[in-house]
């Protein structure tokens, strides 16, 4: 009897399902001296930091804080040991954003850019992987391994710096420190993310490696300046009036100061820059009406709004540098 059920498609001829096992391992292959020496650095910083802290732990100190002379007095002397990791630690978050920076000129430059320069993508798109699917290789394994070593670096940062909470208190070491806030939180995750993203945009605009390298080097410093010296502004701050202890606390990061005048209006120290001394800075604010003392401050609780805000910012540039360079390689190569 006949049937017009279609006969099934035999398992040799159907057509295999586009994914990207393969581009990856490619990109892994083709890189992996690359991958070898990111490695390395990712177990360099480990040991780096595991040895400071254990160096801390093993020196001779009469305190929990490091001091070498009696607990509780005037005089604060600190281990040998611990002034060390504090140099070393104090600028942990800008080495990492250095890192995540370097990867995105790697992306830019040899794993894009050099292929897209020298014609090689076209024995890759060839062979049944389309454009799309090469540059989600790209960004993809770059992405992932980034996340992964970064994560872990960000948690072993953590582990060596709360040895140090205990110090006395050092500008560097302070939670909005330019040098320890953005490699403390997620806010890492989305400079590197960043990094990748804007690499692969510099790399299918220039389509020349030194070229590419240069230009996603110049982006990306330009957002990290950008967003250091206006990470104030991501989160309100908080006012606080009146005097006392409470009206600045040790934990919190200080941005404005002053006095209110009667009817409100906020007469700023700065504007008595010129008195020199603090009864001058006093005298100079009460001739120009102020009576109550205040202070703006983004206290140690802001400290999760700002980290999750700024990478919320990051991740949004990515999204977007990513959907750039699918549709700059669409229009190029089709």
């Amino acid at each position: 009897m006949s049937t017009l059920t279609p006969p099934k498609p035999d398992a040799a001829t159907a057509p295999a399902p586009v994914t990207l096992r393969g581009p990856v391992r490619v990109v892994l292959r083709m890189h992996r001296k690359a991958l070898w020496a990111g490695a390395a650095l990712l177990v360099l910083g480990i040991g780096i930091v595991v040895a400071l802290r254990l160096w801390m732990a093993s020196s001779k100190v009469l305190c929990a804080d490091g001091d070498t002379t009696p607990c509780g007095d005037d005089i604060y002397v600190s281990s040998y040991a611990h002034t060390s990791a504090e140099s070393f630690l104090v600028n942990g978050g800008t080495v990492l954003i250095l890192l995540a920076a370097l990867i995105g000129v790697f992306v830019a430059g040899p794993l894009i850019a050099r292929e897209l320069e020298s014609g090689t993508f076209r024995l890759a798109w060839a062979q049944s992987v389309s454009p799309a699917h090469w540059l989600a290789a790209r960004l993809a394994v770059p992405a992932a391994l980034t996340v992964t070593g970064l994560t872990v670096l960000v948690v072993v940062l953590r582990w060596g710096l709360w040895a140090l909470r205990a110090g006395p208190s050092s500008p560097g070491l302070r939670w909005y420190a330019s040098g320890v806030f953005p490699g403390t939180g997620p806010a890492i995750l989305g400079y590197a993310l960043l990094a990748v993203a804007v690499g692969a945009l510099c790399a299918v605009l220039v389509r020349r490696t030194v070229l590419s390298m240069s230009l996603s080097a110049l982006v990306l410093t330009a957002v990290g300046i950008g967003l250091s010296t206006r990470r104030y502004l991501l989160w309100p701050a908080v006012l606080r009036q009146g005097e006392g202890p409470e009206l600045l606390r040790d934990s919190d990061w200080h941005l404005e100061g002053g006095m209110l005048t009667a009817s409100g209006s906020k007469v700023y120290w700065r504007d008595c820059y010129d008195a020199g001394s603090v009864e001058g800075y006093d005298a100079c604010m009460r001739d120009r009406g102020g009576v109550t003392p205040f202070a703006e401050v983004h206290p140690a609780s802001h400290y999760w709004p700002l980290q999750l805000v700024e990478t919320g910012i990051l991740l949004a540039l990515a999204a977007l540098a990513v959907f750039a360079a699918f549709r700059v390689l669409r229009r190029l190569h089709g």
